[in-house]
């Protein structure tokens, strides 16, 4: 059962990396909205010029989260899902214009106190194999 505490693992300042060669970038999580919503603000420089936020919020009546992502190369997302066994997982489904639906899977996994691993995936088979696209590892920066 997902809850409205399950980002609470988020929230803080990180530090993002990723690749062979230690790119990083840094990641703000805080909740706003009397504790309601989760905010982020995603910088990926020096690693790479890409800057991104999320707003998500836990919807109780579905008992599933929901996430909007925008960024600055004109992106948006909507994701939902749940924590389940210790993972948080969203989903959304986006087509590309080519008569083929894919499934982008977003996946929080590997989680400590202090660190966790990002996932993000792409499945042309609607949801049956996913294929990683990035892989981040989020340590603390702000030392808990």
């Amino acid at each position: 059962m997902a809850g409205p505490d399950d980002f609470d693992f988020w929230l803080g300042s990180w530090v993002a990396s990723w690749g062979e060669d230690g790119a990083s970038g840094r990641n703000v999580i805080a909740k706003s909205f009397d504790g309601r919503v989760v905010e982020e603000r995603f910088d990926g420089r020096p690693g790479v010029e890409f800057l991104g936020m999320s707003v998500s919020v836990y919807d109780a009546h579905r008992d599933r989260w929901l996430q909007t992502w925008v960024d600055d190369e004109g992106n948006y997302f909507a994701l939902e899902g749940a924590m389940r066994d210790g993972e948080m997982t969203l989903l959304c489904d986006r087509h590309n214009g080519e008569d083929q639906t894919l499934v982008y899977r977003m996946r929080f996994h590997d989680i400590g106190a202090d660190g966790f691993t990002w996932s993000w995936e792409r499945s042309t088979d609607r949801g049956e194999t996913f294929e990683l696209a990035w892989r981040i590892a989020y340590r603390r920066a702000d030392g808990g």
